[in-house]
């Protein structure tokens, strides 16, 4: 938590913004480290995923449409706005307070529905995994309205800059930068992008398949995946890889996830269960447990690796 708070401070201290992006990168490494220490592996790989390989992709994008340093402006003091700072802050320290100690057996988050969990989940589900059990099967509603959420989330920026306006072409290319260019003419980054992205894009295949009996699961497997293609685009060319894959493709794979998901909830129901029951799905409970987590962690990975690519893609064709 210390190597947190100073990274933090150097974020707000500094006017290079591709340092800035490093370091906001490593600030969610440590945070993933943070939580593997406290055995919460599966968030430690979303916040890896997400804060270092995403986010951190997405903002190496943003500016190469920029530049690399924040323009110079009149230094100002708002001594207010310290206050303000100080007081939330201590506010929140306050608050952490009344918490119980780390570990505590006492805690009511042991005394709640997280032993019933633990103790049901492989006969219920016979996966070892239990957040993905929880998350696929135990809150197949609230992971489906997730899966809605980011589906909404991506229609919503393919309707409002997706299109052009008062007959105004975009251009296809984004708008040479200086750190695209340097990424473009960096042939040491060029050769060895080409042995880690297939790395890459194999690993995210690996994570999808693998979420029921280990760490991750179809929300990470899409980031990743989406992170290694994205991450070609810029070094190569967003043309180059928009021919790998079309937007209509991005498009109906945003449409066609989400689909899937509805629709093995709609198959329980046809076949005399429930909405996303799962075990009626084959022969025995477990068999149909592992069917319908399966094909709903599959419709999970690709609404969000279709609405990542989407999103880059419909900001990299905006005019510089």
């Amino acid at each position: 938590m210390v190597f947190m708070a100073v990274i933090a401070i150097a974020v707000a201290r500094l006017r290079n913004l591709f340092a800035v992006v490093m370091l906001t990168g490593i600030f969610s490494l440590t945070a993933a480290v943070l939580y593997v220490v406290l055995d919460a592996v599966d968030v430690a790989f979303t916040e890896a995923a997400v804060g270092a390989g995403i986010s951190t992709v997405l903002l190496l994008a943003t500016l190469s449409l920029t530049s690399s340093e924040e323009k110079a402006h009149a230094s100002t003091r708002h001594p207010w706005a310290l206050v303000l700072v100080l007081l939330t802050g201590a506010t929140l320290i306050y608050g952490t307070l009344d918490m119980p100690p780390y570990g505590d057996i006492t805690a009511a988050i042991h005394n709640h529905v997280a032993p019933y969990y633990l103790e049901n989940t492989a006969e219920h589900t016979g996966l070892p995994n239990v957040v993905t059990a929880i998350l696929a099967s135990y809150r197949g509603y609230d992971t489906l309205g997730e899966v809605f959420v980011i589906f909404t989330a991506a229609v919503g920026v393919l309707l409002i800059i997706g299109r052009t306006k008062h007959g105004r072409r975009r251009t296809k290319r984004m708008a040479p930068g200086e750190l695209r260019d340097s990424m473009r003419e960096n042939v040491i980054l060029r050769v060895v992008s080409k042995l880690l992205i297939p790395v890459i894009l194999l690993f995210a295949f690996y994570v999808q398949w693998h979420g029921d009996f280990g760490p991750g699961g179809g929300f990470q497997a899409g980031v990743i995946f989406a992170a290694g293609f994205i991450l070609y685009a810029l070094i190569f060319d967003i043309d180059t890889a928009r021919a790998m894959i079309s937007a209509r493709l991005t498009r109906f794979g945003l449409a066609a996830g989400v689909l899937l998901y509805a629709l093995v909830g709609v198959a329980g129901m046809w076949m005399g269960g429930n909405f996303l029951d799962y075990s009626v799905l084959a022969g025995d409970m477990i068999s149909g447990q592992h069917l319908g987590i399966l094909l709903v962690e599959l419709g999970v990975g690709i609404t969000v690796a279709a609405a990542m690519i989407s999103i880059f893609f419909t900001f990299a064709r905006q005019e510089h």
